[in-house]
């Protein structure tokens, strides 16, 4: 996608009802040793990496459950609707693990530190509303009866976006993202 100059906006949403993405499967991470979930971990991080310095906007269409690394993912992507009904937390603390992939460092930038610190610490999980309300979505949306509501806003929000100059956009996304580092 990055060296794809036809891509404008990308949207990541799930095909399965009801979940965005529920994060990594703790079973099969049980089964690895040290190296293997570090190596794991790594990997992970780097996708977000990756995610996040995509030059186009990128936008995450929150259908349905966000836990752990799938809130880390939504944190990846540049902008969030989620529908009312949603549920997203960085839910690790409740596992005895911590955010691996950005989550601790993406939340804060997102809602600010005592929040993000709040629910890391207390591994809670917020509705649609309440994650517009502290600024952790840019939209909440009421959900529909095809559960797609999220990505029917998100499509909107991508069509808002396409009619703009791409190298201004581009270039907006890279001063904001640089901006934010310094």
């Amino acid at each position: 996608l990055r060296f794809d100059e036809q891509v404008r906006v990308v949207v990541f949403k799930s095909q399965v009802k009801g979940v965005f993405c529920a994060g990594a499967d703790l079973k099969e991470r049980a089964k690895m040793d040290d190296a293997e979930v570090g190596e794991f971990v790594r990997r992970l991080r780097n996708l977000m990496d990756e995610i996040a310095a995509l030059p186009v906007p990128t936008i995450a269409a929150i259908d349905g459950y966000a836990l752990g690394g799938g809130l880390e993912l939504a944190l990846a992507c540049d902008l969030r609707v989620a529908a009312s009904t949603a549920k997203m937390g960085l839910i690790e603390t409740t596992r005895g693990l911590l955010p691996g992939a950005g989550g601790t460092q993406r939340l804060p930038r997102c809602v600010g530190i005592g929040l993000a610190k709040e629910l890391i610490f207390t591994g809670r999980q917020v509705d649609g509303e309440q994650a517009a309300s502290m600024g952790l979505v840019n939209h909440s949306v009421p959900q529909n009866s095809e559960g797609d509501a999220a990505y029917q806003r998100a499509l909107t929000l991508a069509k808002e976006i396409l009619p703009q100059a791409p190298f201004a956009v581009k270039m907006g996304k890279l001063a904001i993202n640089k901006g934010m580092e310094v």
